[in-house]
């Protein structure tokens, strides 16, 4: 299954070149992500029971076609990976307009936090079930292993260093 949300792009999503900004795109993307959690009873009210949140370690962007003031656009939400137990995700997300022109499409991978002990966790089983109808048969297993396939890596420097 695929979840789709319809934004219209206001003003202030624009940037100086007149396009849905960078910073737009991500807002679009966690929004998108939860109106697809509250549709699935798993909004900021049930999370908070729970105890736990969505984190997202990593990001990123493909733009195809611009997205202009006043426009509709419609961004959908896939799991594209998921870990056995659901703590690890990847969300696909893909920008189309209403007459499907597909206009960029963003990744971002995520886990659950146990928001008192602000470490991954393993979400309740509504979560896990209402993840997997949005799973296809494309969608791979991830594992903390995955982290190490990401771009960048933390390292620290000694603050003697920074000069401002």
């Amino acid at each position: 299954m695929i979840f789709y949300h319809k934004f219209e792009v206001r003003w202030s999503d624009l940037d100086a070149n007149k396009h849905l900004a960078n910073s737009s795109y991500v807002q679009y993307c966690a929004q998108a992500r939860m109106a697809f959690m509250t549709k699935e009873k798993m909004g900021v009210t049930q999370l908070s029971r729970w105890g736990i949140g969505p984190v997202i370690l990593h990001e990123r962007y493909s733009f195809f076609k611009e997205i202009y003031a006043d426009q509709i656009v419609i961004v959908s939400v896939e799991i594209d990976g998921c870990a056995e137990d659901s703590s690890i995700y990847r969300f696909v997300h893909k920008f189309y307009t209403p007459d499907g022109m597909h206009c960029a499409t963003a990744e971002a991978t995520g886990v659950w936090i146990d928001m008192m002990l602000r470490k991954m966790t393993t979400p309740p089983d509504d979560v896990v079930e209402a993840m997997n109808k949005y799973k296809s048969p494309e969608t791979i297993v991830l594992s903390k292993e995955d982290f190490k396939k990401f771009p960048f890596h933390p390292h620290n420097i000694d603050p003697a260093e920074i000069n401002i």
